[in-house]
Formats: C-alpha cells, sequence, structure tokens
C-alpha cells in the first residue's frame, strides 16, 4: 500500500511533553484525513507513517497534511523491510532505481537518516552504496549541491523507507495543543493573518466580526464568512460570532468627544470580545494591530485601549509592517478575498481627525457618558453564530 512520511520538527524539543504534542498531531491527522483512503496513522520514532488504499489518493491526502499545523515536512514514500545484522542493500537500491526512472533528471544525491542506530550500514556507508547502485544502472552522476532529484532513505522499525520528493507542511504546533482564543476578524488583509500566526501556534481561533448594519451592507459579512471558511481548512471547525455594531458606533458618536470616537470604538469591541472569549471558554483575545499603522494602532493608543480588557491582547504583527503582512497573506491564501471592496464598520462615523495621543484618563471620562454595561450586553446578546466544517456550508 501506499504510505506518506511526515515529519515534526519543533515539537521533537518539547522534552517531558513531547508525547502529549505527538498525540495530538496524530489526533488531528486522524481527524483531517478521516473521509479519505487512509488506513493507518502510525507513531514511529521521530516520524509518522500514514498509510493508504491507492496511490489515486495521494492528491487528496497530501492537501489535508499540508493544512494540518505541525507537520514540517512530508513525503510519499515506498519501504521495504530490512535485516538490521546483515543488510543486503540490492533490493532497496532496485526499488529506488524503478521509482527515480519514472523522473526526468541528470542529477541525483541520496541522503540516509537512521531511526535506529542498530542498523548495521552507517548513513554515509548507504549514501554511497546506494548512489554508486544509481550511477551504475542509470548512467546519471551525482551532485551533492544542486541535484534535480534527492534520494530520501529513512531506516526505522526494521524497515527502509524511501522518498524522491520532500514537501514542506505548515510547521508550528498541533491545532489546540495551546487552548482557545478569541480573534476580531475584518474583511482587510491584517486580522486573517493575524489569526493565521495564532493557530500556527497551536491556538484553536474562535472569530468575531463587527459588521455595521444597519448602516451599512452585509458586503463585509460575506467577506468575513469566507475568509473564515479559508481559515477553517487548518483547523477543520470554526466558530464566528457576527456582532452588529452600528447602532454602537451611532450612540459613541452622539454622546462623545468627536477624536476620541476611533479608541472608544475599539474598546468597546474588546469587551463584547471578552464576554463572548468568556462564552468559549478562551484566555486571550487576538488583533491584527501593527504599531503605527492606522490612528488606533500608534503606542497611546493601543495602551488606552488595552486598558478596557481583562483577558491578554494578543498581537501577532504588531512588529510587521504593510509589505511583510500583505506577503504572508499572500501566500496562505487570503490575500485575494481581503482585497474585494466592501463597507466595514471601520470606516463608519471614523472622525477627520482622530486622536493619535490618547489618555486614559480622558476616555474614562468621555465613558461616562456611555451606559457601557448595557452597551456590551446588548451587543453580546445580539450577536449571531455561525459554525464552519471543512468541506461543508457554514450553518447558522
Amino acid at each position: 500500500m501506499p504510505q506518506a512520511l511526515v515529519h515534526y520538527h519543533e515539537l521533537a524539543l518539547k522534552g517531558r511533553n513531547r508525547g502529549l504534542f505527538q498525540q495530538r498531531l496524530i489526533q488531528n491527522l486522524q481527524n483531517s484525513l478521516r473521509k479519505t483512503d487512509v488506513t493507518e496513522i502510525k507513531s514511529l520514532p521521530g516520524r509518522i507513517r500514514i498509510t493508504f488504499q491507492h496511490e489515486t489518493a495521494w492528491e487528496s491526502v497530501q492537501d489535508r497534511i499540508r493544512h494540518t499545523f505541525g507537520v514540517a515536512n512530508y513525503s510519499l514514500a515506498g519501504s521495504l523491510p530490512i535485516d538490521y545484522a546483515s543488510p543486503d542493500t540490492t533490493p532497496l537500491c532496485q526499488a529506488i532505481e524503478a521509482a527515480i526512472r519514472l523522473h526526468t533528471f541528470e542529477t541525483f544525491r541520496v541522503t540516509t537518516k537512521r531511526g535506529d542506530k542498530r542498523f548495521a550500514r552507517t548513513s554515509v556507508e548507504l549514501n554511497r552504496e546506494i548512489g554508486a547502485y544509481l550511477c551504475r544502472a542509470t548512467g546519471k552522476r551525482v551532485s551533492l549541491g544542486a541535484p534535480d532529484v534527492t534520494v530520501g532513505v529513512e531506516v526505522v522499525d526494521y524497515t527502509a523507507y524511501f522518498s524522491l520528493c520532500k514537501h514542506p507542511g505548515p510547521g508550528g504546533l498541533p491545532t489546540g495543543s495551546s487552548g482557545n482564543v478569541v480573534c476580531l476578524i475584518s474583511g482587510g488583509i491584517d486580522s486573517p493573518v493575524a489569526a493565521y500566526r495564532m493557530m500556527k501556534r497551536g491556538c484553536r481561533a474562535i472569530f468575531v466580526h463587527f459588521h455595521g448594519r444597519p448602516y451599512l451592507s452585509r458586503v463585509s459579512e460575506e467577506k468575513v464568512r469566507d475568509l473564515v471558511s479559508h481559515l477553517t481548512s487548518y483547523q477543520l471547525k470554526a466558530r464566528l460570532y457576527l456582532v452588529p455594531f452600528g447602532e454602537m458606533q451611532r450612540d459613541i458618536v452622539v454622546h462623545t468627544p468627536e477624536p476620541l470616537r476611533v479608541v472608544l470604538y475599539r474598546r468597546m469591541m474588546l469587551r463584547i470580545a471578552e464576554r463572548l472569549a468568556e462564552r468559549e471558554r478562551c484566555w486571550g483575545v487576538v488583533t491584527g494591530d501593527s504599531l503605527g499603522q492606522v490612528a488606533s494602532q500608534t503606542a497611546e493608543n493601543l495602551r488606552s485601549i488595552s486598558e478596557a480588557a481583562h483577558l491578554p491582547i494578543l498581537r501577532p504583527l504588531i512588529g510587521m509592517d504593510k509589505i511583510e503582512i500583505t506577503n504572508e497573506a499572500q501566500q496562505i491564501g487570503t490575500f485575494d478575498t481581503s482585497i474585494e471592496p466592501d463597507q466595514d464598520c471601520c470606516t463608519l462615523f471614523v472622525p477627520p481627525h482622530p486622536n493619535t495621543r490618547s489618555r486614559i484618563d480622558e476616555v474614562r471620562q468621555a465613558e461616562r457618558l456611555l451606559p457601557v454595561e448595557e452597551m456590551v450586553k446588548a451587543g453580546t446578546d445580539a450577536a449571531e453564530l455561525v459554525e464552519f466544517a471543512f468541506g461543508t456550508m457554514p450553518s447558522c
């Protein structure tokens, strides 16, 4: 049967907790591959073996593997049993030759890893034996610098595995290993990247979007649904809360000083997000803030906004510039959706000259003019929940 070898990197550095992270990764792979042709997922020393029935299923299998956080790289592999004490490498060399002849190449190299040091040959010796055999059999030459094909050989569990192409995984930590966080998500470029970065650190993301209805259309909500649907492919299930914010913005405009509106909007969003975080047992709130990018993200305003929160505020993009964030959005596949035109609540009732150096005392004084607790409760109660599952339509 065809097999895939999955490797992890950061998990191997976890010391006594390594087994817990490995088990979480295996569980996530099992959940991800449940509806594919996979028959077995087995932990081997330093790697995970995935067995499936037909090689035609490889495309769907690798699509799920490459969306699983914790995977450093993976490859489609052939295998042969091998005798550790007196190994005859001829069958292995012949199997590799048969596989490599299906490729067009002029140069190659062999890279061996021994997962079990009881194997009689060293990695260097095995590299030389297989390389010499392939040179004689194919007439091709070895290139250690920039080969057309790299033959990967791994000896573990009395088996020699070989592959000709290694694919990068997303890396990071397995989803769920770092608990739940609430991610504020708009229809823009930044917040989906911030959510992705926290998901890559093992967090399960619960999404919250503030929309401007009844003063704005549903366009931003539809964009956010598309973005969350895309991000769901990395954690299989997701929950999105859609919070009506237009009336709250109107009340803030009517009762508070114009220059402080943006800060007051953000503080109200944080309070509502925290209530939803408590409901979802989240330990932190994630934002797409980048220091100095817009008026609400100056050092002084970030401090004023954060003061309203009790949970940790996580800002994974805080030291990145717009070009760096845009490049990452393109890499993870959210950029094209994010740049579609919309009507975001962040642009609703924005003053022409917002305060960029707010003071906490003046912000608190302005909030005394608002029924803050009533507004937070109203926003939390009015939140609409949409649930996503990979491969299915979202449900309300």
